[in-house]
């Protein structure tokens, strides 16, 4: 359920941004990642460095804050590629597999583990924090943020 949250959520935010000019989501802003794109393309390619551990693969990151970002377009086409790819390894996810600790090295260094479960609800919560990062930043030009609300999401899904 969590995932398909996420992926609402998700697609929620993108169509509200999706109204902006252009201008509005590279502009330089004062925080770590520079501009709400910049921001979304953090989310995506975290995204892929969770991707790559539960895979059991190298993701090839070699830090949190990439310097480039695809277009809006572009990266509002991965983004719901890899949010339906989440979705489906958490519904194939067998409950003993999910307990399943994955070893990994963290992009800053050092040793890290955590059960499969635990990096699903990870990848879950670090989506809501930058979206929550994000509607700060509409808010402050006056563009109206998106609802994405836990609850909203399953009044409006209430078999999901």
């Amino acid at each position: 359920m969590l995932t398909r949250y996420r992926a609402w959520a998700n697609t929620e935010l993108f169509a509200a941004l999706a109204k902006l000019p252009e201008p509005e989501l590279t502009k330089a802003q004062p925080i770590v990642f520079g501009s709400i794109l910049r921001t979304l393309n953090h989310v995506y390619s975290m995204d892929q460095v969770w991707q790559a551990h539960l895979e059991g693969r190298a993701h090839g990151f070699t830090t949190r804050n990439p310097t480039s970002s695809p277009p809006f377009a572009d990266l509002r086409g991965v983004q719901f590629a890899i949010d339906a790819w989440f979705i489906a390894y958490a519904e194939n996810l067998s409950a003993r597999d999910a307990e399943e600790v994955v070893d990994f090295v963290f992009i800053g260094g050092g040793q890290g583990s955590m059960t499969r479960d635990a990096i699903l609800l990870h990848v879950v919560n670090h989506a809501t924090y930058h979206r929550g990062h994000i509607a700060d930043m509409l808010n402050h030009i006056q563009a109206r943020p998106p609802t994405t609300d836990l609850p909203v999401f399953l009044q409006q899904h209430p078999s999901r």
